[in-house]
Parts: structure tokens; C-alpha cells; sequence
């Protein structure tokens, strides 16, 4: 009997975790920032183009097999390797100051930063907002605005 409860337990968690991985993401796909690079300096406000090869744009919410959506991460650790580490990669990404969602479709945006140095990334999200499994994600690059 406890056996068969240990392998159920097992069977219901690897089920879960399937569940909360993010779709598949093509072999070789790259997202980057089409228009700024590590270093630069800027004034505000800033135009952002963001690049993608090997997978298509589509929007939130439309679950189209080799789509994703842009998620622009502001002045945060990497993504993977903050407090919550490799398990925020399982789980849709929040919506914050420090996330911004494009889910509509956008392949631009306009941001208001204050002067400073601020660190930007770029990930991919499937329909559902979580990163593809692998990860299609940028460098980390640090800009200043001046």
C-alpha cells in the first residue's frame, strides 16, 4: 500500500511540474535588445526594440506553437538566478515595476527611467506568461540614463 501512495504522490508532482513549465521553445531561438548594448548611455526617454530570431511574436493568451510574448526585466537580478532562483523559470512571470509585460504583441517600448545606471532583460513568455522550456532569454545589460 505504500508503495502504490509513494508512486501516486510521485505520478501527481511530475504531472504539476509538467504543468507549470513553460511551453517548448525552438531550438536555437535568441531574443536581444535590437538597439542598445551593455554600457550605454541614454537619455530619457528610452526607445527599446526588441529582437527575436528563431521564434515568432504572438500575443498573451494565444497558444501558438513557436510564439511568445516580450517581458522586459528592470533593475532585478537575471532571471533564474534571483532569491527564487531556477524555480521562477516554472511559474508565470510577475507583473511590477521590475516586469514589465508586452502581451499584446509589442516589439517596442518607451520607458521613463530615472538618471542612473539601470540593468535591463529581456525573456520570452509562452501564452500563459511563463518562460519557454528552454528559456529564451537576453544578457543582462546595464545602461545609463542620463
Amino acid at each position: 500500500m505504500k508503495t502504490i501512495v509513494a508512486a501516486g504522490l510521485i505520478s501527481i508532482c511530475a504531472i504539476g511540474a509538467a504543468f507549470a513549465q513553460g511551453a517548448p521553445s525552438n531550438p536555437g531561438a535568441k531574443v536581444y535588445f535590437a538597439n542598445l548594448a551593455d554600457g550605454d548611455t541614454v537619455t530619457g526617454p528610452i526607445r527599446i526594440l526588441f529582437g527575436l530570431s528563431g521564434m515568432g511574436v504572438a500575443p498573451a493568451g494565444a497558444e501558438i506553437e513557436g510564439t511568445g510574448h516580450h517581458h522586459l526585466l528592470v533593475d532585478r537580478p537575471p532571471m533564474g538566478q534571483g532569491e527564487d532562483g531556477a524555480e521562477e523559470l516554472l511559474y508565470s512571470i510577475p507583473t511590477d515595476d521590475n516586469h514589465r509585460h508586452f502581451g499584446g504583441g509589442q516589439t517596442e517600448a518607451v520607458l521613463e527611467l530615472a538618471p542612473g545606471a539601470h540593468t535591463l532583460q529581456l525573456v520570452l513568455g509562452d501564452y500563459a506568461h511563463v518562460p519557454h522550456s528552454p528559456p529564451v532569454m537576453s544578457e543582462v545589460i546595464t545602461i545609463t540614463v542620463k
